[in-house]
């Protein structure tokens, strides 16, 4: 892939450059909408993710081009105009990036030709904007010798989403892709930052990726509602307990306090956030004892509570995961990401994977009537240059 991407970027650009990064995307294992809650999530960053070219300009255009986007052709700005602009599209994560590390006090006072070519799926909700923004970071990082931590690159990165796209997202996607080692899960604790590098060791079994196939756009899905429900709960928690997020509550001390909620749908939405965080951390002793069965087991319960409680999935992803549930070979399958379309994940023997594929497939054509696609994810390193 790095001489493909070389070639393109000569064919476009009409120069070379042999500087070649990736980010990769990434899959959450399990812990779904709790990294705003306060919680723990367990992702994991895969072998799909985001090619960048890049080389430095004399003066201080920048110029863009996505292969994923290739009828938009070059987009060009300048350095002296780093704000937001709908009508430069994919482009506003990278700018996001640059016009944030410029105000940090970050020397990047030339442009760029940079050349985009995602292997994730547009819209799949495997992260493919925090791996543009990840990669972008990485780029800069090392053309403008900036020696800039990864994690600091993380938390710019979720800055972009949050204040420049204004996605009111957590910081798992980021922290997943820069973070993230080969062979290893991250269970990270969101309100601190502390993570653990867990061994994802699956023996027989892998890790498939279902793609629905149905578009879902973070910044126009429910998402920022599921999070203003979560917050009010809180607040209304907040009137007799001590706590600064719903991530600090068990199950046990959720069920004996929640009817201080005073309503039925934030109760479900908290319970959920509550019930999730605690899956997370069981899912992690499970895989570190290598207890899959049980692992499987909890990835099935945080579906539910996806469906039931949180009122994510849609008729697509639980059709995905419901079919795939039943499969032989199958430990566990549910929903990945912000929900609304995008991704599922199912733990498969890997025998099975043939006939798992095509039952699961055709299940899904006879509802759905269009395909889904599947992908095998193994488990990478962070966003790095190659």
């Amino acid at each position: 892939m790095e001489n493909e991407v070389e070639e393109l970027f000569q064919a476009v650009f009409g120069i070379e450059s042999k500087k070649v990064y990736f980010a990769p995307g990434r899959i959450n294992l399990i812990g779904e909408h709790t990294d705003y809650n306060g919680g723990h999530v367990f992702p994991a960053a895969i072998t799909i993710g985001t090619y960048g070219v890049a080389r430095k300009r004399a003066d201080q255009k920048l110029r863009f081009y996505s292969e994923n986007f290739s009828e938009l052709g070059i987009i060009e700005l300048s350095l002296t105009d780093l704000t937001y602009n709908q009508t430069h599209d994919w482009c506003n994560y990278p700018k996001g990036m640059i016009h944030y590390l410029r105000e940090a006090g970050y020397a990047i006072e030339q442009g760029m030709d940079i050349l985009f070519y995602g292997t994730i799926p547009n819209g799949a909700g495997l992260s493919s904007s925090a791996s543009i923004e990840l990669l972008t970071g990485v780029i800069l990082n090392d053309l403008f010798d900036l020696n800039i931590k990864m994690l600091d690159l993380v938390l710019t990165g979720q800055r972009v989403e949050n204040q420049f796209i204004g996605v009111n997202s957590g910081i798992m996607d980021q922290f997943a892709i820069g973070m993230g080692q080969k062979n290893h899960a991250i269970l990270l604790d969101t309100n601190t930052l502390e993570y653990e590098l867990v061994p994802a060791d699956f023996d027989e079994y892998v890790i498939v990726i279902m793609n629905t196939n149905k578009r879902r756009e973070l910044a126009d899905s429910k998402y920022n509602e599921r999070r203003a429900e979560c917050e009010l709960a809180l607040s209304r928690l907040q009137t007799i307990l001590p706590i600064q997020s719903l991530g600090e509550l068990t199950e046990e001390r959720f069920e004996q306090n929640k009817e201080i909620i005073a309503d039925e749908c934030l109760i479900k939405r908290a319970k959920h956030a509550v019930t999730e965080n605690q899956r997370t951390i069981k899912a992690k002793k499970a895989l570190v004892k290598n207890d899959l069965k049980t692992f499987g087991q909890l990835l099935n319960a945080s579906h539910a509570s996806l469906k039931e409680d949180y009122e994510v999935t849609g008729v697509e992803l639980d059709t995905l995961v419901e079919t795939a549930q039943k499969q032989t070979g199958v430990l566990g399958a549910r929903m990945t990401g912000a929900g609304f379309g995008g991704c599922a994940i199912a733990l498969v023997k890997e025998t099975e994977l043939d006939s798992f594929i095509n039952q699961v497939g055709r299940s899904y054509e006879e509802k759905v009537h269009y395909p889904a696609d599947f992908y095998v994810a193994n488990v990478d390193d962070g966003a790095r240059k190659l």
